[in-house]
């Protein structure tokens, strides 16, 4: 049974990991290179906490013992050397991670579960480095940003792992209340980055032709499809639909739309021009920058109202 958990990263979506299971009761070890990142990422654990009080969705002591429940380390042995899971948010590079993956096979338990939050990564290289028996306990476990908010955990299940192993990572998910998706091929994005760039992809373009402005865009999506998906998947949409309806509008609507196989050169340009989005103020909005903790604070708020709403929904 998992019980002790090591975060390896204390970034933007490692520290996010390491407070979900901590929220869940679960002894979380947070390493990091870095000790200022780490005492950082406490910082951001707390703010997170207590935003969640404010919303009422935890209680005071609730996010206490999270924050009680983490530990900081910056010696990558001490950090796992008796955990029982442990899961790397490290930078998506392959040596580093092959690198990172043969210390901890080498450090951890032999029956310690090792994973990766890679969504980009194929898995089968990244275990280059290990012994064969730990291959059989390696996955990939994808979450969504921001990971104490979003539900979603993507789970590999690629044929090097033996299906009473996935269930024992999949049950842990489940006691943290995520939703889990079981994908059986490796293939870049996964599932649901492949579903997003999908629908990115298009959204670019309608911008691009001048088909309508930014904001009428996302109103579009937030008050049409996404005002489903909240609750309702693509499949059963289609299903109340009705499929024949599907397949007439796909065989008017695809040919027509954007099928590009790289980045919109939109997108590209707003790059080339530093309009990376919220980090430098403009994106396909202007953010002001007195503004932008709040404007962070509401987005999770959006997002805790959602997930308070879904409780419904399982």
């Amino acid at each position: 049974m998992i019980k002790k958990i090591g975060v390896i990263g204390a970034g933007t979506m490692g520290h996010g990991i390491a407070e979900s299971f901590a929220m869940f009761g679960y002894n979380v070890n947070l390493y990091d290179t870095n000790a200022a990142q780490l005492e950082k990422a406490l910082n951001e654990i707390k703010a997170e906490q207590q935003l969640l009080v404010e919303e009422a969705f935890i209680s005071a002591e609730k996010a206490a013992a999270t924050m009680e429940n983490i530990s900081i380390h910056t010696d990558l042995q001490t950090a796992v050397k008796d955990r029982d899971y442990v899961i790397e948010a490290a930078p998506e590079n392959m040596e580093l991670k092959q690198n990172l993956f043969k210390q901890l096979d080498g450090f951890c338990p032999a029956h310690t579960i090792l994973a990766s939050n890679t969504s980009s990564l194929s898995l089968e290289p990244m275990m280059a480095l290990v012994s064969e028996a730990r291959k059989q306990r390696m996955m990939v476990c994808h979450w969504y940003n921001p990971g104490h908010l979003m539900p979603l955990a993507e789970l590999s299940f690629f044929g090097n792992m033996p299906a009473d192993i996935y269930q024992q990572v999949a049950d842990l998910y489940a006691s943290i209340n995520k939703q889990t998706v079981k994908v059986l091929k490796d293939v870049p994005g996964l599932v649901a980055n492949r579903i997003q760039q999908g629908v990115a992809r298009e959204a670019f373009s309608i911008i691009e032709q001048g088909i309508a402005d930014p904001i009428d865009v996302d109103k579009a999506l937030k008050f049409g499809p996404a005002f489903r998906y909240a609750t309702t998947g693509q499949l059963e949409v289609a299903d109340f639909g009705g499929l024949d309806i599907w397949c007439i509008v796909g065989d008017n609507l695809l040919p027509a739309m954007d099928n590009s196989t790289q980045a919109n050169n939109l997108l590209r340009q707003k790059v080339a021009e530093g309009k990376l989005g919220i980090k430098s103020g403009e994106g396909f909005f202007r953010y002001d920058a007195e503004q932008l903790p709040a404007i962070r604070k509401r987005f999770a708020q959006k997002l805790i109202h959602q997930l308070k709403a879904s409780e419904y929904y399982k």
